[in-house]
């Protein structure tokens, strides 16, 4: 039995909240267990281009994945949406956490009226932020006249460009908002009927070492399973898409007692064309399920848009 464990976690204000709330969570079940929360920094966190650019997958995991690894740290706390669905063969999701509201949000500025609160009713030619091509690539679908601008930074950043009139909205993470404390920001969440969320999107994962038996058996009790079963869906659609957070495509599964349903959506990256299936099935299924919606989208033209 363990008398200590190191909780890798990214330096944002979200991430150090979200480690703290699984710090808290640890030494609850376990009070004799010291927990630490070390900081690293990520490739992600020190550049300014659009994700696009730089690449989504991994630039907000790889250093904390190198942490774990050379034992600096025992358990990452990641994001789920920000991992890569295929992980070093030394390490595995050892839990994912009750999911927050996957849903993404509308964030008006104070010069919009209140009665103006969707995407429908944005006044025409609303400037709106965001830095995801999956969610530009679904706003422009729904509304072509729409001026989508890129946004990056952390969340006090984006609201404050938000402040200060540089956007007319914003386009955030529901999940991220509550977790902050930040729920009265919420203008709206926008259904996933309008904008389907990113694969993981709300949920926590925990990440450690493969062979680390005594922390995997810490962090089990944090492991819930809806959300895990849903996750493992939506990451092998997403895998058998060989796709990841840079690009246009989205993914997010509910489970209701033993049945499954997850949906799926691939875009080009201006909207113009939104490819979008669902499935349903036994939960035990759900890695299989995942797959086959992925096959159905590359099926019904997916892979010429994510080429």
């Amino acid at each position: 039995m363990r008398d200590h464990l190191v909780i890798g976690s990214r330096g944002s204000k979200l991430a150090l909240a979200q480690a703290s709330w699984v710090q808290a969570r640890l030494t609850l079940l376990n009070p004799a267990l010291k927990v630490r929360i070390e900081i690293v920094k990520t490739s992600g966190d020190t550049r300014s281009e659009p994700l696009s650019v730089i690449g989504g997958k991994g630039v907000f995991t790889r250093e904390l994945e190198e942490a774990l690894l050379d034992a600096r740290v025992d358990v990452a706390v990641h994001s789920l949406k920000d991992l890569p669905t295929i992980l070093p063969a030394e390490l595995l999701i050892a839990a994912i956490c009750e999911r927050e509201d996957p849903r993404d949000a509308l964030v008006l500025n104070n010069e919009i009226e209140p009665s103006q609160v969707s995407l429908n009713t944005l006044p025409l030619h609303s400037v709106v932020g965001t830095s995801s091509q999956r969610r530009l690539a679904q706003l422009k679908h729904l509304r072509g006249d729409i001026i989508v601008k890129d946004l990056r930074g952390n969340v006090d950043t984006r609201l404050r460009k938000l402040d200060e009139g540089h956007f007319d909205a914003l386009i955030l993470a529901a999940a991220g908002l509550l977790r902050l404390g930040l729920e009265h920001r919420i203008t709206m969440p926008i259904s996933s009927e309008q904008m389907l969320p990113a694969v993981g999107q709300g949920a926590i994962a925990l990440e450690t070492r493969a062979a680390d038996e005594t922390t995997i058996e810490c962090v089990k009790p944090l492991d819930h399973e809806p959300t895990h079963i849903a996750c493992i869906s939506e990451r092998a659609m997403l895998r058998a898409l060989g796709g990841g957070c840079q690009l246009p495509i989205g993914g997010h599964a509910v489970v209701f007692y033993d049945e499954l349903r997850i949906d799926g959506l691939v875009a080009d990256c201006e909207g113009k064309q939104v490819i979008r299936e669902h499935i349903t099935g036994s939960s035990v299924d759900a890695a299989k399920l995942g797959g086959e919606l992925g096959e159905r989208l590359l099926e019904r033209g997916a892979r010429s848009l994510l080429a």
